[in-house]
């Protein structure tokens, strides 16, 4: 099949989020199985094309109502995926990161109607244009009303995969025009509409083939009122298009034998002594003690990811005798937290305000237990690269956390398949309940940790039988 990767980001050229890691590693497994894959994205500003020989390809224009504006398309070949880069000095070489200006709409519709000119210029002929989130949300729409009687772009099939179903693409209804010449009729008829804007989102909800998101419970979590933001309706009309598919995660960055940042490499049958060797070196490093328990979050530090059930078991983690790492950023009271914890217990807390990929690796690499209490996690990667690590997750049972680990219970003495810990109220006092769990374990029973730590190793995260379950949903198209 002829695929093509329509996203805002993507590695290894551009990332702000788990978004950009998903287009490459599903794109990677899908060239494995013998599929052409190519990823278009914009061309931002520190991209290097001597680095990746990347050359102009094409020279195209984009009509927006009056205005005709012109851009390249640039071309690379990288890990056996066609990289395609639409580049425009005023939309995309910006100094202040990839999102967050004030006309972001305007600049993700360019980028839609570019990705229509180049469907229209080159040689190959698609087959799916799968679009990820708001940003590309009108592709969809575009191809089923604007251009269902070309001859090329009618006969394409279009997959949409929502990852964060937080950002709808809002839009004022009279930008349907001025942006992508569509008639207003498309709002009116309630094809386009959501909270009395046009939401570019839900644009794709209709207008695509088959909808996706990243696990099987945020699916069902999306089909209702209290889990869908908004998005319930719309999806419950779509159902029998709709799939959860839970995102794999890349085994070649996250390789505890290869890792060129942990302190000590090991292989999987010797965790023990590896575990033991990247915990002591991150205790020397950072006035730690190896002896006791070392808790960890890699995050961003926002209500999504649970920010107040984290402070409540870092706390707790550490008034208990355990030992806490925290690398991240975010509300200025949560970092502000994190630096008191430390002022106040400066022998059991290690604080990074910001990120640091390296450092992120040596935590993973060192951890014994993992924090991950969402509020709400589509798929979530950290708790999959805490478990490549032998560091045991603790997370909140919702989204691709329910799908991705099993949580140890005492009573059940599950200890032969779980490889976690869990709860499932967004509470504090089941969020500190779950790190007491663990604590039992850590300080009471080195056979049960042991076997928890085997079973996170075993797990197999990898893209290939998630990579399966999309070429099913391609062919079931063509």
């Amino acid at each position: 099949m002829n695929i093509l990767m329509a996203t805002a980001e993507s590695l290894p050229f551009s990332k702000t989020g788990g978004l950009a890691d998903v287009a490459y590693a599903l794109s990677k497994e899908l060239v494995r199985e013998d599929n052409n894959v190519s990823i278009i994205v914009p061309y931002y500003k520190d991209l290097d094309p001597k680095k990746y020989k990347a050359k102009k390809l094409y020279s195209l224009s984009v009509k927006m109502n009056w205005r005709n504006i012109p851009f390249n398309v640039i071309h690379t070949y990288y890990d056996g995926i066609h990289y395609y880069f639409v580049d425009h000095e005023g939309y995309f070489k910006r100094n202040n990161g990839l999102y967050g200006y004030f006309d972001d709409g305007e600049r993700y519709a360019f980028f839609s109607l570019a990705v229509i000119e180049f469907l229209k210029k080159i040689s190959i002929k698609m087959d799916i244009v799968h679009v990820h989130d708001w940003q590309v949300g009108m592709i969809p729409c575009l191809l089923k009303t604007k251009y269902k009687d070309h001859p090329v772009l009618g006969k394409i099939k279009s997959v949409l995969t929502i990852h964060n179903p937080l950002f709808k693409g809002y839009f004022n209804a009279s930008s349907l025009w001025d942006l992508y010449e569509l008639d207003y009729s498309l709002y009116t008829e309630g094809k386009v509409r959501l909270d009395n804007q046009v939401s570019t989102l839900k644009a794709a909800i209709y207008f695509a083939d088959k909808i996706t998101t990243v696990s099987p419970t945020h699916k069902n979590e999306l089909l209702t009122p209290e889990g869908s933001k908004g998005l319930n309706y719309d999806l419950q009309l779509r159902s029998g298009d709709f799939v959860g598919i839970l995102n794999g995660m890349d085994y070649k960055e996250f390789n505890p034998l290869r890792d060129p940042f942990i302190y000590k490499n090991w292989k999987s049958n010797e965790y023990k002594n590896g575990k033991a060797a990247n915990k002591e070196a991150f205790c020397k490093e950072f006035n730690l003690n190896p002896k006791k328990p070392l808790f960890s979050v890699v995050s961003r530090l926002t209500d999504q990811k649970g920010i107040d059930l984290i402070l409540a078991m870092a706390n707790f983690a550490v008034k208990s005798g355990g030992q806490f790492a925290v690398l991240g950023s975010g509300d200025a009271y949560a970092e502000e937290f994190f630096n008191n914890l430390y002022r106040q217990y400066p022998e059991s807390v290690m604080v990074y305000i910001g990120y640091n990929n390296e450092l992120a690796h040596k935590i993973y690499a060192a951890s014994d237990f993992f924090i991950m209490p969402s509020a709400f996690e589509p798929c979530g990667l950290g708790q999959m690269i805490a478990q490549r690590y032998g560091a045991l997750p603790i997370v909140r049972r919702t989204g691709g956390l329910y799908d991705s680990v099993i949580p140890y219970d005492m009573n059940k003495k599950n200890e032969d398949v779980a490889d976690g810990f869990g709860f499932t109220n967004y509470s504090t006092l089941d969020a500190m309940t779950s790190v007491a769990q663990a604590l039992m374990v850590y300080n009471g029973s080195k056979v049960i940790m042991n076997k928890l730590m085997k079973n996170a190793l075993k797990v197999d995260h990898t893209w290939k039988k998630s990579c399966q379950e999309y070429i099913e949903l391609y062919k079931s198209l063509i």
